[in-house]
């Protein structure tokens, strides 16, 4: 899980949801695990 300013790019991958939890941004990529990250 990677800690990123903008998660822009990420959530236009392929198979990439963005989901709040906890008021925080992530975007979970089930695909391609490698994506997943955090905002804030």
């Amino acid at each position: 899980m990677k800690v990123r300013n903008s998660l822009r790019s990420l959530k236009n991958q392929p198979g990439s949801q963005v989901v709040r939890r906890r008021g925080r941004l992530f975007v979970v990529n089930k695909q391609n695990p490698r994506l997943n990250a955090r905002q804030g």
